[in-house]
């Protein structure tokens, strides 16, 4: 199996196991764009998309390329607990207040001019908590970049003061054939994989960057586990007779 290598994604690829998978350009392009925008130019960038196409792996890829700070929002964040996550990642001691807290946090945002990204943003519009971001944002001028779900633009209108502070919406991409194979030389290293397979793959898991890895490694452990080395159609129905993980559920049983 060949394919051509991106040349973008090869000049921002980490060795030591991350495929140079598009969503990684595109998280970096996004970031990148808005560091470098006019001064009088917003300075949030969004990058969204379904669960399972990589965001998170590309914002943990590019925060480390960007040197940028970065925060997971747990669904059980409040305000407080926000701004204690980014002041550990800050590695800024803990002040009493919230208040305190935030002028510290916007003072090393703007001191610095490192990027702040946030995953997992979903879980502050739902529960009403974008104005910190915002007060953030507003203390700081910074470059901020928000990762969130599909409908996140549709969820941020409610709060226009913050939407209309978007300089870009970035989507994240499913996956396509050379993403596939990119994820290959990852979770399948040592069995040759005919491209037609991997086309089969996407289109069974829709393109979701979570099931094409998760699916890579299984043929890879069941391949090696019947002694194949190279994957065709022939040998897919040989080594998964019940085809690919599509992340359906099961069907109920009868007994």
């Amino acid at each position: 199996m060949t394919a051509n290598v991106n040349p973008v994604l090869n000049n921002i690829a980490m060795n030591g196991g991350i495929a140079n998978i598009r969503n990684i350009a595109q998280c970096y392009e996004a970031v990148n764009r808005t560091l470098q925008r006019n001064p009088l130019l917003p300075g949030i960038s969004a990058f969204y998309g379904p669960s399972g196409f990589g965001k998170s792996t590309a914002a943990n890829y590019v925060a480390t390329k960007t040197n940028a700070f970065y925060v997971q929002v747990k669904s059980t964040y409040t305000k407080k607990a926000f701004a204690q996550a980014l002041l550990r990642e800050m590695s800024i001691p803990m002040p009493g207040t919230l208040s305190e807290m935030m002028e510290l946090a916007s003072a090393e945002l703007a001191k610095s001019g490192r990027p702040l990204i946030i995953d997992e943003f979903d879980h502050l519009v739902n529960s009403s908590k974008v104005e910190i971001v915002r007060d953030l944002y507003e203390a700081s001028q910074g470059t901020f970049l928000i990762i969130g779900e599909e409908l996140l633009a549709r969820k941020l209108e409610k709060w226009e003061r913050f939407h209309g502070r978007v300089l870009n919406w970035v989507p994240a991409l499913a996956s396509d054939l050379e993403d596939a194979f990119q994820l290959s030389r990852i979770y399948a290293p040592s069995i040759e994989i005919d491209s037609s397979v991997l086309e089969q793959l996407i289109v069974a898991v829709r393109g979701s960057t979570r099931r094409v890895s998760t699916n890579l490694e299984m043929l890879h452990e069941q391949a090696l586990e019947v002694g194949v080395k190279h994957i065709s159609t022939k040998e897919l129905n040989l080594v998964l007779p019940h085809g690919f993980v599509t992340g359906e559920s099961p069907k109920p049983r009868s007994f």
